[in-house]
């Protein structure tokens, strides 16, 4: 087993025991792996955004290919950094507007053709089909996104959960009916939500778990076994020490 490959499990696994230990409580261990997390990861960012923007897409294209038309962008991002001098601040805003105006532009007619238009669309589809030699024909299968069943609950959805949002009428009678089926559409909507981003975390945990299983072999040393027994004696000592504190304080 290669060096380096024994040294990177040590390190993950000691890394990963010391972030599970905030399932006892908050402690210097844990503190140590979240910046040490934080502090590698806006490193790597900066020496990323270095590579990638300033050397391959600024300095290469102007100096090797003559590009000076990419002088304006770096003019504009310049400009930001005024923010930093408070007598030349307001050139900053400049910068910030063309940035915020370009990514509006870009962004807001993505996100009406997405969520807007592609939800009209589906909403609008017809109930039935017309199939040559057959008629008219109504599908029934679920699995099937443009089935006429699912196009018939997605305009119940769609228009009872507008009903809900619509406060000029009051809802007794049929309304609290509609009301109450745009409730439970809801309610659907952000369980699936919900369930989507905990089967993430436990994608990552059960990769977290994976390693921690796989570092136990003896191939690399058990870090596995010898870091989760370092873990638990160092958060007894320091629990230990957090109860003496207080009873010295007492004394004193």
């Amino acid at each position: 087993m290669p060096f380096e490959a024994i040294f990177g499990a040590w390190v993950a696994t000691g890394l990963t025991l010391f972030i599970f230990s905030f399932l006892y409580k908050d402690n210097p261990l844990f503190k140590l792996a979240e910046h040490l997390y934080v502090g590698v990861s806006v490193g790597y960012t900066i020496v990323k955004t270095y590579d990638t923007v300033l050397v391959h897409l600024i300095w290469k294209p102007i100096v090797d290919n003559h590009e000076w038309t990419l002088l304006i962008p770096v003019f504009v991002g310049m400009l930001m950094l005024t923010r930093y001098v408070p007598k030349a601040a307001w050139l900053s805003r400049y910068a910030f507007a063309f940035i915020v105006g370009v990514g509006s532009g870009l962004a807001i007619p993505r996100t009406i053709s997405s969520f807007i238009l592609k939800q009209i669309e589906d909403t609008v589809r017809p109930l039935v089909t017309l199939v040559p030699g057959e008629g008219l024909s109504f599908t029934w299968s679920v699995l099937n996104p443009a089935s006429s069943l699912n196009t018939i609950i997605i305009l119940v959805g769609v228009c009872s959960v507008l009903f809900y949002f619509f406060f000029s009428v009051e809802h007794t009678g049929p309304g609290k009916v509609v009301a109450r089926t745009g409730v439970i559409f809801l309610m659907i909507g952000f369980g699936a939500a919900f369930g989507y981003t905990v089967m993430a975390r436990m994608s990552l945990l059960i990769g977290r778990l994976s390693d921690l299983i796989q570092f136990s072999d003896a191939s690399y040393g058990r870090p596995t076994l010898w870091l989760l027994l370092v873990t638990i004696g160092a958060l007894i000592v320091l629990s230990r020490r957090e109860r003496k504190a207080p009873d010295e304080e007492g004394q004193g």
